[in-house]
């Protein structure tokens, strides 16, 4: 009797056990995965452009002789800064006052002999109402002094050409600047207009920046700006980093672009102007130059750690839709601006993009969404 009560009881042991297996390996099935996200806003982004330059002075004067002679005395020492108008060099004079003293003399021999021809017309003119003289010989009288007053002018050219040549002894700055070394010492025979230079003067303050950018990226900044899609009411703004990662004080002022694209290159020049009181620019430096676009009101940034990188290169991010399931976008970016990159395509404002767990899900899952405080927060 008491083995018939033990077998049933037994059965209904398994029975139990049985029953709650399948219970305990559904309920972790049903979990979603949780992921942190970021819902992206449109923001106001002062848009730049880094581009590589060289500096370029200003103004550039090179000093040559304009009339030949003997090189009496330099009158500058190598590198110091000259005026404009400053006396640089003095040619042997000598041979240029004798010229002027003899264009004088010829300008006071014509004006004596018109004097003379003037008092023979007058005179003739008075005698031809008496007909004491013909009229030929008062037309001869008044083509004599016409002839002598054309000579006055010629004398009186003589005399202002030997004066320029004079003045051109003495061989001044054009410009104010920093002068280089000379090429030259006293006791040189200098030529008119001689091919090599005696010295050059380059003016330094301010100082030009010549940056170089693709037609293309100047085509499509141009078309935004037509558009409204930037706001740049002022001229744009340049900064400075030179050669070495040190940032230059001062900022320019963006000037213009070259009207011609460079065909072995598809380059644009375009030409920046910068304050250099100190001397820290000089002519030939390379440098590179953060160049202030203009204002996006409406710009997209999404967190640098929400990008990855597809086997083709392309950038990609995670998007939860309104479904909360995961979706795989590919975007365009731009710019990095702190822990963010900028957007130039693939995402909108309110995308909800992945920042955390996304090594746990794949495009398609459905998942639980935990949105973080800010998108800056996010990145």
């Amino acid at each position: 009797m008491q083995n018939r009560l033990a077998i049933p009881a037994i059965l209904f042991t398994f029975t139990l056990v049985g029953c709650g297996q399948p219970q305990q390996q559904a309920g972790p099935g049903n979990q979603k995965q949780e992921v942190e996200v970021v819902q992206l806003q449109p923001e106001p982004l002062q848009l730049t452009n880094e581009l590589p330059g060289r500096t370029v002075d200003y103004r550039q004067a090179e000093i040559r002789p304009q009339v030949s002679g003997i090189l009496q005395k330099r009158l500058f020492e190598e590198g110091q800064q000259v005026e404009q108008g400053q006396l640089l060099y003095q040619i042997d004079p000598a041979s240029y006052k004798a010229t002027l003293n003899s264009a004088q003399a010829g300008l006071a021999r014509a004006r004596a002999i018109q004097h003379n021809a003037r008092l023979k017309a007058d005179r003739f003119k008075g005698l031809l109402n008496s007909k004491s003289v013909s009229q030929q010989e008062y037309d001869d009288a008044e083509a004599a002094l016409m002839q002598a007053e054309a000579e006055v002018s010629i004398a009186k050219a003589d005399v202002q050409s030997a004066e320029i040549n004079l003045e051109y002894t003495e061989i001044r700055a054009p410009i104010s600047g920093q002068i280089g070394r000379s090429a030259v010492t006293e006791g040189a025979l200098l030529t008119a207009n001689q091919q090599q230079g005696l010295a050059t003067i380059r003016q330094l303050d301010p100082i030009y920046v010549d940056l170089t950018q693709s037609a293309s990226e100047l085509r499509k900044l141009r078309h935004q700006l037509e558009n409204g899609d930037l706001d740049n009411t002022s001229q744009a703004d340049v900064s400075l980093k030179l050669e070495d990662g040190t940032k230059y004080e001062q900022k320019g002022k963006l000037k213009f672009s070259e009207v011609n694209v460079d065909p072995s290159t598809a380059m644009v020049t375009l030409r920046a102007v910068f304050p250099n009181a100190e001397g820290d620019l000089l002519p030939g430096m390379f440098v590179r130059a953060q160049v202030e676009l203009g204002t996006d009101p409406d710009a997209i940034l999404v967190p640098q750690k929400a990008v990855a990188h597809t086997p083709k290169g392309d950038a990609s991010v995670m998007l939860v839709n309104k479904d909360d399931t995961v979706v795989s976008k590919v975007v365009e970016l731009g710019q990095v601006r702190g822990q963010r990159w900028i957007v130039k395509s693939g995402l909108q404002a309110g995308d909800r993009v992945i920042t955390k767990g996304l090594q746990k899900v794949q495009s398609g899952a459905q998942v639980t969404v935990v949105t973080a405080k800010s998108a800056s927060q996010g990145g």
